[in-house]
């Protein structure tokens, strides 16, 4: 049995810099990754995705350059190059990452599947097929989540797609159908439709985007469809069924009856399951909900002392950030005896359509909700001097204040830059600065942000 201060399961975006940050304050750490250095993000998620967005945006443009007084006479999209640029900054990327690892003096990375012997004790099982076995005083669970296989009929007899194996494909599909309608589904559907395939989404819920407001959903929803992609919502698919290698039949249940689909490749993008199967944590008293998220308290601590679980594991909003941030709250309050804690804090998050969605703090329906007097900030972008001469004036500015104290309570924004112009109100609420302030504040002139100005002018109006 190997002795350690500190063992990470899983090099993902809290465990990284948690490895780094133990090692350094002069634990013997280990951190053990079974797959690849960087999690989800690097390998799978936020780096190659945003990375094929971008090629799918200069496609976009291309295509409608006249819009903007340019012509051309034809593009041709090479899905080798765009896969390629893709592989080529995610590889770097992480073998940035794990170069850091193995560079940290007191560090040691092992690669293997790690399980669960004893409340503290692990066994692992390394790539060349050795075992060792170690333990720890404090352990830290950040294995991240999986896409999750619904129970479709057929589903497992087809060359369906995930949002990690669809990252490979080298052809752009003739029609994709994407099961779901969350993040994933959106990016990759406006993606996929921009490089040239005919995309279908179909979603079971009654309401698309269900966890925003109906005016924020509606304009998405118009936004997407207005390119082209067909959308379905109180649909479940049914049934699938593989005809030939470049064929798929899908049945669609639309209040009691059937529509028959065909198409040439399935996105299955109905969400993600947490990845414990291997861990065996009966042996360790963490406990797990119906679901199988671990369970922890407002400091990260699990169920049993001294065993951590950071990011998509626990449940949650699954976002790097998220994960980053129980990164930071775990390490102050063991190395510096701080007293931080995830409940409460600000979440900002970002779809990255085309444009953007914005979103930080409460929405209208959630302030409403929750017994706030509040009063509501919008602005069209259309009315925003820099997405016209952009010549980008789709969506709106929409803001949430408390009119009691004037602070601003949650902000959507669906623009170009809706991320962006959402991090500047992030700030602001982070240092209580009122709506007034910014009504009245100086920004540089013309930039998107610059229209916080008009925006909080509304409410006087």
């Amino acid at each position: 049995m190997e002795k350690y201060d500190a063992i990470i399961i899983g090099a993902g975006q809290a465990g990284i810099p948690l490895a780094k940050k133990l090692a350094k304050a002069g634990w013997k750490t280990a951190i053990i990754e079974k797959r690849l250095i960087g999690g989800t993000c690097i390998n799978d998620g936020c780096t190659p995705t945003k990375t094929m967005i971008a090629s799918a945006r200069i496609a976009y443009l291309v295509k409608n350059s006249n819009k903007w007084g340019i012509t051309t006479d034809s593009y041709t999209v090479d899905m080798p190059a765009i896969v390629k640029r893709k592989d080529d900054i995610v590889i770097t990327s992480r073998e940035g990452s794990e170069k850091n690892l193995q560079e940290t003096k007191g560090l040691e990375v092992i690669f293997g599947e790690a399980t669960f012997t004893g409340i503290k004790t692990l066994s692992v099982t390394l790539k060349q097929g050795d075992r060792r076995f170690l333990n720890a005083d404090k352990l830290f669970i950040d294995t991240g989540a999986q896409p999750l296989i619904p129970p479709i009929q057929g589903i497992q007899d087809i060359n369906y797609l995930t949002s990690t194996t669809i990252l490979n494909l080298t052809e752009v599909p003739e029609h994709i159908l994407i099961v779901g309608s969350g993040y994933i589904a959106l990016e990759f559907g406006q993606m996929y439709k921009r490089l040239g395939s005919k995309v279908t989404i179909v979603e079971k819920g009654e309401k698309f985007l269900s966890g925003e407001d109906e005016d924020v959903a509606e304009t998405m929803k118009n936004i997407l469809e207005e390119e082209g992609i067909r959308i379905y919502t109180k649909t479940q698919v049914s049934q699938v069924q593989q005809l030939n290698p470049t064929q798929i039949n899908a049945t669609l249940s639309i209040n009691n009856l059937t529509e028959e689909i065909s198409c040439s490749h399935l996105l299955v993008a109905t969400g993600r399951s947490p990845q414990i199967g291997s861990l065996n944590l009966d042996k360790t008293g963490v406990e797990t909900d119906d679901k199988g998220y671990i369970q922890v308290n407002d400091r990260l601590e699990t169920t049993t002392e001294g065993i951590f679980a950071l990011g998509d594991v626990k449940g949650g909003p699954a976002f790097t950030h998220v994960s980053y941030n129980d990164y930071i709250i775990v390490w102050k309050n063991l190395l510096e005896g701080a007293d931080l804690s995830i409940k409460n804090r600000l979440l900002p998050y970002c779809l990255f359509t085309d444009p953007q969605l914005g979103r930080l703090g409460l929405s209208e329906q959630e302030a409403l909700q929750k017994g706030y007097q509040i009063k509501i900030a919008k602005l069209p972008m259309e009315h925003v001097a820099r997405a016209r001469e952009t010549g980008e004036t789709l969506g709106f500015m929409k803001a949430i204040v408390d009119i009691p104290s004037k602070r601003i309570l949650g902000a959507a924004i669906i623009g170009t830059q809706g991320g962006e112009i959402m991090s500047v109100l992030q700030v602001a609420m982070m240092g209580g600065i009122t709506y007034e302030q910014l009504r009245y504040a100086m920004f540089a002139h013309p930039t998107f942000s610059e229209s916080l100005n008009n925006l909080f002018m509304k409410i006087e109006e």
